[in-house]
């Protein structure tokens, strides 16, 4: 079809498509179910454990960072792997393209519009999270201070000063960040993957690949890297694998969460680049397989 090549660029246009996108993605009911099942495995993680408060909040961040992770990760696959073939199953694309829209801004907005909804949902699943959090953690207080209101003031402040430093801290935050970027970065993923594919059922099934070996990858190589007889061939095979699936262990740090570990700033941002740096080249594909795709 036709198309104007000499259209500058507009983040107007970008917003004006991701804004119809947003609108679009949340009349979904798909965006709905995963939401309210977040939300509710969130919420019911309070109930799940009665052992000592440390075990207690470790547990109850295990369990809600990890529906987070998943949860957004599904989220992106699944609302990202409809875009192109829906558009073009209902010929939305052929009146956006008809306009003077350059397929890179189509692509772009389309994209934005998928990263919205997903900040919309991790702000709406963390403000949960940190609420059942806070909640435990003033009963923890409560019930922490009455059992031991008999001991020396320092005694019981000390008590309370662990309570508090095991409940909530800082390095919750980047943690929640990275699972962010993590979705980001399969949506981009999800779209690069549609612009060749015919259905989003194929979409969603290579990408439901791509996550297991996405996070697979690291253990499997530092497996087959210890091997001695390893030779150049399956050396170049696993820097193949390397090369074209993200490291998506890499940007969970849960686990150093809920062990209270300190995250450094310089893994938060490193971590983070590399996340922007595979959202910029997949989107990128995406637009230049999209741009010589026939319509």
């Amino acid at each position: 079809m036709s198309e104007n090549h000499h259209v500058s660029f507009s983040v107007r246009r970008v917003l004006a498509i991701a804004t119809n996108t947003l609108i679009d993605l949340t009349r979904q009911r798909v965006f709905y179910f995963v939401l309210i099942f977040a939300l509710s495995l969130i919420g019911s993680s309070v109930f799940m454990a009665r052992f000592s408060f440390q075990q207690e909040f470790q547990i109850l961040k295990d369990v809600a960072l990890g529906a987070m992770s998943i949860f957004t990760s599904l989220l992106a696959i699944i609302a990202t792997a409809r875009l192109i073939p829906q558009d073009v199953e209902d010929r939305t694309v052929y009146t956006i393209l008809a306009k003077p829209v350059p397929r890179f801004e189509y692509v772009l907005g389309r994209l934005a519009g998928v990263l919205l909804l997903l900040a919309i949902s991790t702000l709406i699943m963390s403000a949960m999270f940190l609420v059942v959090l806070f909640g435990r953690e003033q009963a923890v207080l409560h019930e922490t201070a009455r059992q031991m209101s008999s001991l020396p003031h320092e005694q019981l402040e000390d008590a309370l000063r662990a309570v508090r430093s095991s409940a909530l801290n800082i390095d919750i935050l980047p943690g929640i960040g990275l699972i962010f970027v993590k979705a980001c970065l399969l949506a981009s993923l999800t779209l690069f993957v549609s612009t060749f594919a015919t259905t989003n059922i194929f979409t969603i099934v290579v990408m439901v690949v791509i996550y297991f070996v996405g996070h697979l990858q690291a253990t499997a190589r530092e497996y087959w890297l210890q091997q001695s007889n390893l030779g150049w061939i399956k050396r170049a095979f696993l820097a193949l694998v390397a090369l074209l699936f993200p490291d998506l262990q890499a940007f969970n740090l849960v686990d150093d969460i809920v062990a209270g570990a300190a995250i450094p700033l310089t893994l938060f941002l490193n971590v983070a680049g590399l996340g922007v740096f595979y959202i910029a080249i997949y989107t990128l594909l995406a637009a230049v397989v999209f741009y010589g795709k026939e319509l």
